[in-house]
């Protein structure tokens, strides 16, 4: 049993424990955090690292909002400019094309709640990777709960040192490897055949 908050098509590092569990739990009774993966992602274009960042609706500075509680800024239209920057991003890339319908739909439907639109891109990035797991909610905030804590995993300046091996991204004769993208961006390199190599890669 692993507990991690539900982020926005997570980073690898993320991945790299999910693939490893078989029963995992989604914390949403913790506070939302601003600028974490909760609602950002990275990817890879031309320019370099991309984020991609999903607005949601704060309360007055003084307070305090829960994950699960957490809404989506619906005003303008950040669903087609996210789809549009993986498109533009990864066209060229081996394997794109495979996932794109399956994932269009998540650009599609709107979301009033932050968890909601996170879930689903779990979802859809377990059925691409295959990944046999199941999932539960919390009830309550824990701060010592039992199993594995991979809560931190959601907060940018948490990262384990130790990441993902290198593999080809889209525009590394340029910029050079990134590390820990959005898992999209692996996905979108290797295709299927992580089923083959996401054990050694992670």
């Amino acid at each position: 049993m692993s507990l991690f908050i539900p982020t926005y098509f997570s980073p690898i590092s993320q991945y790299s424990e999910i693939v490893k569990t078989d029963k995992l739990i989604f914390e949403i009774d913790d506070n939302f955090q601003k600028q974490s993966y909760r609602n950002r992602c990275y990817i890879y274009n031309s320019n370099g690292k991309q984020l991609l960042s999903v607005p949601v609706k704060h309360l007055t500075k003084d307070s305090r909002k829960k994950t699960k509680d957490t809404l989506v800024e619906n005003d303008f239209p950040w669903q087609d400019q996210h789809f549009k920057s993986l498109q533009i991003a990864y066209r060229t890339s081996p394997f794109f094309e495979f996932f794109e319908d399956d994932l269009a739909p998540i650009f599609e439907k709107k979301y009033t709640y932050l968890q909601d639109l996170n879930i689903d891109t779990f979802l859809f990035l377990t059925d691409a990777l295959q990944i046999e797991t199941t999932f539960s909610k919390t009830q309550e905030y824990k701060f010592e709960p039992t199993g594995k804590d991979f809560r931190l995993l959601a907060e940018i300046k948490q990262q384990p040192e130790k990441l993902v091996e290198k593999y080809i991204q889209m525009f590394d004769d340029k910029h050079g490897f990134i590390p820990n993208l959005s898992i999209l961006d692996l996905l979108f390199m290797e295709g299927q055949m992580l089923l083959v190599i996401y054990k050694k890669l992670f």
